[in-house]
C-alpha cells in the first residue's frame, strides 16, 4: 500500500473537522453547515478552492474506513500542518463539536487524541474547548 500523499494545511484542517464529525458515526447537518461556513469565512482558507470541500470529505472518509484509518488521518493532519496551526486545528475541532451543545464521548476522545498528536498542552486544550462552548451558548 502506498503512503497517503501529504495534505496541504487547508486539507489537514478540513480532515481534522471531518474526522471529528465522523467519530460518532453520524455527521449532523449542523456540523456540515458549520464546516462549510468555517471554510468560507476564516483566514486559513482564504486561498482554498471551496469546490473541493466535498472531495476532501470523501477522501478523508475513505481513509478513515481503512484499518488503522484514524491513526493514519491523525498522522496526516500533523504532517500537513505547520506548527503554528496546531492550535488552530484544535480550536476548529472544538468549535465544530460544540455546535450542537452535545459533545459525545467519541468527540471528547478524538479531541484528546488530536491534542496529544499535536503536542498541545492540556491547559491550552481546556481553554480552547471552553471558548468554543461559550461561543455556542444560547440565551
Amino acid at each position: 500500500m502506498l503512503p497517503p500523499e501529504r495534505l496541504s494545511p487547508e486539507e489537514a484542517l478540513i480532515f481534522a473537522m471531518i474526522t471529528a464529525s465522523a467519530v460518532d458515526r453520524k455527521i449532523s447537518d449542523d456540523e456540515l453547515a458549520r464546516i462549510g461556513s468555517i471554510v468560507k469565512e476564516l483566514p486559513p482558507f482564504r486561498t482554498y478552492d471551496h469546490d473541493w470541500l466535498v472531495k476532501e470529505a470523501q477522501d478523508c472518509g475513505r481513509i478513515l474506513a481503512k484499518p488503522d484509518g484514524l491513526r493514519t488521518v491523525l498522522d496526516m493532519i500533523r504532517e500537513g500542518l505547520p506548527t503554528h496551526l496546531y492550535e488552530t486545528a484544535y480550536v476548529l475541532v472544538a468549535e465544530l463539536v460544540a455546535t450542537d451543545l452535545r459533545v459525545t464521548s467519541e468527540e471528547i476522545r478524538f479531541l484528546d487524541m488530536l491534542g496529544g498528536k499535536l503536542d498541545i498542552d492540556k491547559l491550552v486544550c481546556a481553554a480552547l474547548e471552553r471558548a468554543a462552548r461559550a461561543r455556542h451558548q444560547t440565551i
